[in-house]
Protein backbone atom coordinates (compact mmCIF):
# COMPACT_ATOMS: atom_id res chain seq x y z
CA UNK A 1 0.00 0.00 0.00
CA UNK A 2 1.52 3.08 -1.24
CA UNK A 3 1.41 6.08 1.41
CA UNK A 4 3.31 9.56 1.90
CA UNK A 5 2.70 11.72 5.07
CA UNK A 6 4.25 14.83 5.51
CA UNK A 7 4.55 16.16 9.10
CA UNK A 8 6.66 18.96 10.58
CA UNK A 9 4.26 21.50 9.63
CA UNK A 10 3.06 24.68 11.84
CA UNK A 11 3.08 28.46 13.44
CA UNK A 12 6.30 30.13 13.13
CA UNK A 13 6.91 33.78 13.18
CA UNK A 14 8.18 35.59 10.06
CA UNK A 15 11.80 34.69 9.32
CA UNK A 16 11.25 31.65 10.87
CA UNK A 17 12.42 28.23 9.59
CA UNK A 18 10.35 24.81 9.29
CA UNK A 19 11.76 21.51 8.08
CA UNK A 20 8.86 19.29 6.07
CA UNK A 21 9.24 15.77 5.88
CA UNK A 22 7.48 13.45 3.79
CA UNK A 23 7.38 9.70 4.91
CA UNK A 24 7.08 6.69 2.49
CA UNK A 25 6.00 3.37 2.50
CA UNK A 26 5.16 0.37 -0.30
CA UNK A 27 7.76 1.42 -2.88
CA UNK A 28 11.35 1.49 -3.75
CA UNK A 29 11.82 5.21 -2.06
CA UNK A 30 15.31 5.17 -4.12
CA UNK A 31 13.58 4.87 -7.25
CA UNK A 32 11.27 7.50 -7.76
CA UNK A 33 10.97 11.32 -7.96
CA UNK A 34 9.49 13.68 -5.03
CA UNK A 35 7.81 16.79 -5.41
CA UNK A 36 6.80 19.65 -2.88
CA UNK A 37 3.68 21.36 -3.63
CA UNK A 38 1.52 24.29 -1.63
CA UNK A 39 -1.66 25.68 -1.92
CA UNK A 40 -3.40 28.38 -0.02
CA UNK A 41 -6.89 29.54 0.60
CA UNK A 42 -8.41 30.68 -2.60
CA UNK A 43 -5.32 30.17 -4.79
CA UNK A 44 -4.22 27.33 -7.18
CA UNK A 45 -1.81 24.39 -6.16
CA UNK A 46 1.41 25.69 -6.54
CA UNK A 47 4.47 23.73 -7.25
CA UNK A 48 7.67 24.61 -4.83
CA UNK A 49 10.54 22.11 -5.48
CA UNK A 50 11.54 18.76 -6.66
CA UNK A 51 14.07 16.10 -6.19
CA UNK A 52 14.91 13.59 -8.47
CA UNK A 53 16.43 10.26 -8.12
CA UNK A 54 19.56 10.94 -9.13
CA UNK A 55 19.45 14.20 -6.54
CA UNK A 56 19.01 16.79 -9.02
CA UNK A 57 16.88 19.65 -7.32
CA UNK A 58 14.99 22.61 -9.04
CA UNK A 59 12.89 25.14 -7.19
CA UNK A 60 10.19 27.93 -7.84
CA UNK A 61 11.29 31.33 -8.04
CA UNK A 62 8.93 32.15 -5.35
CA UNK A 63 11.20 30.11 -2.64
CA UNK A 64 14.71 29.85 -4.43
CA UNK A 65 17.40 30.26 -1.91
CA UNK A 66 15.44 30.07 0.89
CA UNK A 67 13.70 26.44 0.76
CA UNK A 68 15.99 23.09 0.63
CA UNK A 69 14.53 19.74 -0.71
CA UNK A 70 16.13 16.71 0.40
CA UNK A 71 15.67 13.11 0.30
CA UNK A 72 17.03 10.30 2.18
CA UNK A 73 17.12 6.24 1.44
CA UNK A 74 18.05 5.55 5.28
CA UNK A 75 14.53 6.22 6.36
CA UNK A 76 12.54 6.70 3.05
CA UNK A 77 11.88 10.45 3.46
CA UNK A 78 11.95 13.89 1.65
CA UNK A 79 11.84 16.55 3.68
CA UNK A 80 11.93 20.43 2.48
CA UNK A 81 13.88 22.96 4.77
CA UNK A 82 12.02 26.13 5.17
CA UNK A 83 14.02 29.04 6.06
CA UNK A 84 13.37 32.86 6.22
CA UNK A 85 9.69 32.15 6.21
CA UNK A 86 7.59 34.99 5.07
CA UNK A 87 3.44 35.56 5.80
CA UNK A 88 2.58 34.65 1.53
CA UNK A 89 4.56 30.89 2.23
CA UNK A 90 1.18 30.31 4.27
CA UNK A 91 -0.30 27.25 2.64
CA UNK A 92 -1.20 23.18 3.23
CA UNK A 93 2.11 21.88 1.83
CA UNK A 94 2.05 18.47 0.60
CA UNK A 95 4.38 15.72 -1.45
CA UNK A 96 4.08 13.82 -4.23
CA UNK A 97 5.78 11.34 -6.40
CA UNK A 98 5.24 9.83 -9.92
CA UNK A 99 5.54 5.99 -9.13
CA UNK A 100 5.04 5.50 -13.41
CA UNK A 101 8.63 6.38 -14.49
CA UNK A 102 11.71 5.00 -12.17
CA UNK A 103 15.44 5.97 -11.89
CA UNK A 104 14.94 9.78 -13.27
CA UNK A 105 18.09 11.99 -13.38
CA UNK A 106 16.28 15.36 -13.56
CA UNK A 107 13.11 16.32 -12.50
CA UNK A 108 10.45 19.34 -13.40
CA UNK A 109 8.93 21.25 -10.42
CA UNK A 110 5.77 21.01 -12.14
CA UNK A 111 5.91 17.19 -13.76
CA UNK A 112 3.33 14.94 -13.18
CA UNK A 113 2.63 13.31 -9.76
CA UNK A 114 0.47 10.40 -9.30
CA UNK A 115 0.32 9.92 -5.48
CA UNK A 116 0.25 12.57 -2.55
CA UNK A 117 0.58 12.86 0.65
CA UNK A 118 -2.89 14.43 2.71
CA UNK A 119 -0.72 17.74 3.74
CA UNK A 120 0.85 19.91 6.58
CA UNK A 121 -0.45 22.84 7.49
CA UNK A 122 2.06 25.90 7.47
CA UNK A 123 1.20 29.26 9.20
CA UNK A 124 3.10 32.11 9.19
CA UNK A 125 1.97 34.91 11.17
CA UNK A 126 3.50 37.13 13.91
Amino acid sequence: QVELVESGGGLVQPGGSLRLSCTTSGFFFDHYNYGWFRQAPGKEREAVACISSGGARRYSDSVKGRFTISRDSATNTAFLQMNTLRPEDAAVYYCATDLSREWRSQCGIDDYYNYWGRGTQVTVSG
